[in-house]
């Protein structure tokens, strides 16, 4: 428990100092509405006992906290000589690959409705890192609806984000966003019409789909992605990224991203190469 709260504090911490960098109080001190939540989170854990605006820049949050924090994470030995911390969250799940080794699963099967929550692992790598990720939003099947015949039958809608932090530096050496190379390979419905129908039946119009599959080969770092696209960034009010996204410090850098459409891409492939820091 100690470990978690501890955890949960130094998040907490590290947002706000993203908070304060960024500038985001108000002229005369006070919390903006977003951000009234880590108020909360802080007196929680007895950091604070009084306004965390009039306590944000002499607080020593990060004591404790370490550049580090690796210790209670689970570790991946992929045989290289450098130790990478990849963060990841997903609506609704995510897997990573360094080429076609498995780094990290969501551990909350696609198979669940709802199913939100950040991984965290430390795996061993050598520069240049080809990073291979695959990206689902949960759907009942391929009409691509949730909630099918209940009063909130709907299109789901997706979203993902990570960072990558050398662990000996501390340093963040890659973040979702517009590196990414990806591909929608799963995309239901296609006509979004099936979302009122009463008995959706996938396959039958309206509630036709589109499966690609995954293309032979395309973790390896030869991969011809000539056809891909930069991934599309999305903003946080549209993704509405839920539980365990505040549990990661996200870089100020890091972005949400997905396909074109976060209601009817459903399977994405995306690809990116991590060169060493100059």
């Amino acid at each position: 428990m100690a470990s978690s709260l501890n955890k949960e504090r130094c998040a907490t911490a590290r947002n706000w100092e993203r908070i304060g960098n960024e500038r985001s109080l108000t002229e005369n001190g006070a919390l903006p509405r977003q951000h009234r939540k880590y108020d909360q989170m802080l007196r929680k854990l007895s950091l604070l006992t009084r306004p965390c605006s009039a306590l944000l820049l002499s607080l020593p949050l990060f004591v404790g906290c370490g550049g580090d924090d690796t210790a209670d994470l689970p570790r991946v030995d992929l045989g290289g000589s450098t130790e990478f911390r990849l963060d990841g969250w997903a609506d609704n799940w995510f897997a990573a690959y360094l080429g076609d080794q498995l780094i990290v699963e969501d551990s909350v099967s696609i198979t669940t409705e709802r199913s939100f929550n950040a991984e965290s692992v430390v795996f061993t790598g050598d520069y240049p890192l080809e990073l291979n990720f695959v990206l689902k939003d949960y759907i009942e099947n391929d009409t691509g609806l949730e909630y099918i015949g209940e009063s909130n039958q709907q299109m789901g809608d997706g979203g993902f984000i990570m960072q990558l932090t050398q662990v000996d530096t501390g340093e963040v050496v890659a973040v979702s966003g517009s590196d990414f190379v990806c591909t929608v390979i799963h995309t239901a419905p296609l006509d979004t019409a099936c979302e009122s129908e009463e008995t959706p039946e996938a396959g039958t119009a309206p509630c036709e789909f589109e499966d690609l599959g995954e293309p032979d080969g395309w973790q390896n770092s030869g991969f011809d992605t000539s056809g891909w696209t930069a991934t599309t960034i999305h903003s946080a009010a549209d993704v509405d990224p839920k539980i365990g996204y505040d549990e990661i410090a996200w870089d100020s850098s890091a972005e949400l991203i997905w396909g074109p459409n976060l209601e009817t891409n459903n399977t994405i492939l995306c690809k990116v190469t991590v060169n060493a820091p100059e």
